[in-house]
């Protein structure tokens, strides 16, 4: 329903049984949990809070303020000299003039978490229970690694609007209520609710996309990759490149009469997207400030037998990406080989168990974007984490 241009608004009564933070009640109810150690991650969501800044961001707000509580590091500005968190950085996963419309869905929200270096555990309610979402709620209330996103509709609130995006910011376990820090602050203040009336609210269905709404635990990933390869599902060639690794490659393999190991080569790596070129100059310009640690990977790289036997790609940082690409494909990509003395001669190429630590770990962290964009891609995928 489109709103007439002269009617506007100043905030909305909050409906019980919500209870304002701000209110005696609700300072009773902090005062607890904060004796109880449930309101460890508040602190510092609301030293970052944000008030989304259009009335459909308030997916965008919502994950830009996890993002800056967790320290994560845009590794862009801004504005001046700042590299911080901002709805207006967040357009990788949906366009932002489409999100400023529509808002954006709980899987999208997901994905956009993810590509913006955020560790990611995600939670539809009919593939999750209330004590296991309780469980989670406790956890991200008592430390201030973690944070919860939750993707829920406004009626059972008996609020105006539909669905939302608002991070969790505490718990209290005697009346079992969570703390919603409402990100339309504009509408609603920061208000404790009944955690089964939470679980309530998210448990329905989006119908833009005919799944249930849910919850994600967000953090900052254990280690930084060294490599530059961090995938963006805004850049084509990245989204090209992942298609054929993930897709074509077996097919391509289980249909070509390869009897040794530099023909299977050939047939990957001559098939690669055309605009894969596209992607090794978007690596290029990120390598700029090359770091002892990048280029200490980057040599296990090039001292691995794989590397060695792609002598037909003169580039080097094409046979760089190439290796690295091809010691990261899923081990059942390889099974499409029907040769299978050739098949086991390959599995022992890629295989990661003499590799470095360093070279390993980095090569893991492909694997896992490889498959988190694949599934990021395509609507119907399940969100939980792919296997490693």
């Amino acid at each position: 329903m489109k709103i007439p241009r002269a009617l506007s608004f100043y905030k909305k009564t909050l409906a019980p049984p919500a209870i304002e933070l701000s209110t005696a009640e609700g300072k009773r109810l902090f005062k607890e949990a904060l004796e109880n150690g449930t309101v460890e991650g508040f602190f510092k969501l609301h030293s970052s809070f944000q008030t989304q800044s259009e009335p459909a961001y308030c997916g965008l707000a919502t994950l830009s303020m996890v993002f800056n509580a967790l320290s994560i590091d845009p590794q862009r500005k801004w504005k001046g000299p700042w590299r911080w968190f901002d709805e207006s950085m967040l357009g990788c996963c949906e366009p932002l003039d489409k999100v400023i419309n529509e808002g954006i869905t709980f899987p999208k929200a997901v994905c956009l978490a993810r590509c913006a270096g955020a560790n990611v555990e995600a939670f539809h309610t009919n593939r999750s229970t209330i004590d296991e979402f309780r469980k989670h709620v406790i956890s991200c209330s008592s430390s201030d690694d973690s944070h919860m996103v939750t993707s829920y509709h406004r009626a059972p609130f008996q609020q105006s609007g539909s669905g939302h995006f608002s991070p969790i910011g505490g718990y209290h376990t005697a009346s079992d209520m969570a703390l919603i820090l409402d990100v339309a602050r504009f509408k609603y203040p920061s208000h404790w609710v009944p955690l089964a009336l939470l679980w309530q609210a998210m448990d329905t269905v989006d119908q833009s996309t005919g799944r249930h709404r849910g919850f994600m635990i967000v953090s900052r990933l254990l280690k930084t990759p060294s490599l530059d390869y961090t995938w963006s599902c805004k850049h084509e060639s990245w989204l090209d490149s992942v298609s054929y690794l993930l897709n074509d490659v077996y097919l391509k393999l289980q249909s070509s009469n390869v009897t040794n190991i530099k023909e299977v080569l050939s047939v990957v790596i001559t098939s690669f997207p055309s605009n894969f070129v596209e992607f090794i100059r978007w690596i290029e310009v990120r390598r700029d400030a090359r770091t002892k640690i990048k280029e200490e990977v980057l040599e296990q790289v090039r001292e691995t037998e794989l590397y060695k036997l792609m002598d037909t790609v003169h580039c080097q940082m094409l046979r760089e990406v190439e290796s690295a690409f091809l010691l990261a494909l899923p081990p059942r990509i390889w099974s499409g080989i029907r040769d299978q003395k050739l098949l086991q001669e390959i599995q022992n190429l890629v295989s990661l168990d003499n590799l470095p630590d360093m070279l390993r770990e980095e090569i893991l962290n492909l694997r896992w974007q490889f498959e988190v964009l694949k599934r990021c891609t395509n609507k119907g995928e399940p969100l939980e984490d792919p296997e490693g």
